[in-house]
């Protein structure tokens, strides 16, 4: 009986995280319609710091229970899922041109914390001048995000001679979209992870098996939701976003403040330094390197970001056979 119950509670996430993806997004899009900031920079501002809710508290949760493993493996895993499956994704179904101004800031932030990382694992945990330096990428990535903004939001006022009047009941719908969605995609989340890790358990898998795989794709569920979803709609700039500013996130806010958390640098396994992070940068190079230099992403770098993704599930899985 427990474990039909376990697995009840997985499939109601399921449910939530699908529902509450659909209402974010309408909301997020909304947003930036209305507003005049560009739907990329609500991607991976509003939308990222909401998604990442889950990996977020995961990760500090663990790191305050010393399940090291698991804390790192989550914000790690959910960065490289993020990317190889749910990035993966989008490209195969909507390969897009893009304003290589637009994307080139936030990606060389994700591939310099990406690179950060996996110095931590050639010494062996995340030190204390490492985490300040990711927490500067944060912080640069915030400020740039914040511009732009401000940027597009004088450009668009000055352009406009009417502007489109917004009725309180618009305001209040849209406004309960957002909060609904958002609350159904993190509790969803929960739902999936904690449901999902005690089916792992019973398993037998361990804390960095379980931390990179079912933990990292259960978190990085709100984004593969809201990226199906922005698909369906047609809004690739917003997915994209979304993608982009998660990771950054993941890397540079929850690393840090986990080893905050635990009151010491955070040791990083041999196994996690030899594959997990260079797996974790090796999938943000096939995805953006590419894509800056000829202005647009492709469908073949979705074929090669599931294949180097699948590749490192079955190595992962193996090891640990």
């Amino acid at each position: 009986m427990g474990s039909v119950w376990i697995v009840a509670l997985f499939l109601a996430g399921v449910v939530f995280i699908v529902k509450g993806g659909d209402l974010f997004v309408d909301a997020a899009s909304w947003m930036a319609e209305v507003s005049g900031i560009p739907k990329l920079i609500v991607g991976a501002t509003i939308v990222s710091l909401a998604t990442t809710l889950p990996e977020l508290l995961v990760s500090i949760m663990a790191a305050a229970r010393g399940k090291v493993d698991m804390s790192i493996g989550n914000a790690v895993g959910s960065v490289t899922a993020n990317i190889g499956l749910i990035m993966a994704i989008a490209l195969l179904f909507m390969p897009s041109a893009i304003k290589r101004r637009d994307y080139l800031m936030k990606a060389a932030l994700m591939l310099a914390a990406s690179a950060l990382v996996v110095a931590c694992g050639a010494a062996g945990e995340t030190s204390g001048p490492v985490s300040l330096a990711l927490l500067a990428i944060f912080a640069v990535f915030l400020w740039e995000n914040v511009s732009s903004a401000l940027r597009s939001v004088r450009r668009s006022g000055r352009g406009r001679k009417t502007r489109r009047i917004i009725g309180r009941r618009e305001i209040g719908t849209n406004g309960i979209k957002f909060i609904l969605g958002a609350a159904g995609i993190l509790w969803g989340a929960d739902l999936l992870v904690d449901n999902g890790s005690e089916l792992a358990r019973l398993a037998g898998i361990s804390e960095r098996i379980i931390g990179v795989t079912i933990i990292a794709v259960g978190t990085s569920l709100p984004e593969l939701i809201t990226t199906l979803t922005a698909i369906a709609k047609k809004q690739a700039s917003l997915s994209a976003g979304n993608i982009l500013g998660a990771n950054i996130i993941d890397l540079t806010l929850i690393l840090p403040l986990s080893a905050a958390i635990s009151r010491q640098a955070l040791p990083i396994t041999a196994a996690s330094a030899r594959l997990d992070l260079p797996a974790c940068l090796l999938v943000g190079c096939i995805a953006l390197v590419p894509a800056l230099a000829a202005g647009r992403f492709r469908r073949w770098q979705g074929v090669a970001l599931l294949a180097v993704y699948g590749a490192y599930i079955l190595l992962t899985c193996t090891a640990a056979a």
